[in-house]
């Protein structure tokens, strides 16, 4: 959605005082859609046939219970940007994913705490019901936010490790951790989201450097893209090369392509830390690097200038952890 084409649903309502079940039920159904408030009791949507329904449904549901609103077609001229609409849709799934990713991580921890002897059927029963809500947080991420991938990835390892704990056998894991055989993955062309961020340009840059000199890039749109023949996606939903358990997208290429360089390693490590946000490594370096592609990507809007920017960087990271192996 280009910034000059943008086109809103606003959804603009008053309620009254009473009853006050109302207001919570107004609340919970905007928060259900994936509607963002831009002003108090604004709230916007992406304009399109099934959200401007799913507006029409509950403002007949706000006048029947005593209040009154519209729904408007908007463009927007002045004050906020499209970028900043879209910037408060992303910040309010990525805060979703982010609580997803707590609660998957915490079942995955008790799942290693029971083994095979806890209670798999409730484990299963919490993964159903986390499984459910991924997809519907994903349903509303009208923009492609972050944290999808890392959410993606725990989910994918928690139900390999659990399936393993249901039938004690090891073949499905085996099986996810083979990776293509070297030669295919030269010269291709490389797939991943617009907006590219810290694993995406650290992947790209492990790629273009130590897997494929020859690769091309391309970035699409997070959702709807159907890849062509040849096409390798990365750190994208249903990617050949994305997050794997509680491994980032940089971590699984590594695995995947055999590359066992120390050096490369302690850049994933320092990439985990930042895109997980887990801590896991405890890298101290993650905090500086972060800021750095922060800014990158603050400076520049265009995703081959943020890998190219990037690069550099990565290219004296690994000098520096390079020289300290030596």
């Amino acid at each position: 959605m280009h910034a000059e084409t943008a086109r809103w649903l606003l959804l603009i309502h008053q309620l009254p005082a009473k009853p006050a079940y109302l207001r919570v039920k107004v609340w919970r159904r905007l928060q259900a859609l994936g509607a963002v408030t831009v002003k108090n009791s604004v709230y916007v949507l992406p304009a399109g046939e099934q959200t401007q329904e799913d507006f029409e449904w509950l403002l007949k549901e706000i006048t029947e219970g005593g209040g009154e609103g519209m729904i408007c077609d908007a463009r927007l001229i002045d004050g906020l940007s499209d970028q900043d609409v879209r910037g408060l849709f992303n910040a309010a799934r990525a805060e979703n994913y982010d609580a997803l990713a707590k609660e998957l991580r915490a079942l995955a921890d008790a799942l290693s705490a029971d083994g095979a002897g806890g209670s798999q059927a409730e484990t299963r029963t919490r993964l159903t019901r986390l499984q459910a809500e991924v997809s519907r947080v994903a349903a509303i991420d009208f923009f492609g936010a972050d944290g999808r991938e890392t959410v993606e990835g725990l989910l994918a390892g928690t139900e390999s490790r659990l399936r393993e704990a249901e039938t004690m056998t090891d073949d499905r894991r085996e099986d996810a951790a083979g990776g293509a055989p070297s030669g295919t993955l030269k010269g291709r062309v490389w797939v991943t989201r617009q907006g590219v961020y810290v694993d995406r340009i650290a992947s790209a840059w492990l790629i273009r450097r130590f897997i494929d000199p020859e690769a091309r890039f391309k970035f699409v749109p997070a959702k709807g893209y159907a890849p062509e023949p040849e096409e390798l996606r990365f750190d994208m939903y249903d990617g050949e090369y994305t997050h794997e358990g509680d491994h980032c997208t940089f971590e699984v290429l590594l695995a995947r392509a055999g590359l066992d360089d120390p050096a490369l390693v302690d850049i994933g490590e320092i990439v985990h830390d930042i895109d997980l946000k887990d801590g896991k490594f405890g890298r101290e370096e993650a905090s500086g690097i972060a800021r750095l592609v922060e800014g990158i990507s603050v400076a520049h809007r265009d995703d081959r200038q943020r890998l190219e920017r990037g690069g550099a960087v990565l290219d004296d990271l690994y000098e520096v952890f390079r020289m300290k192996r030596a």
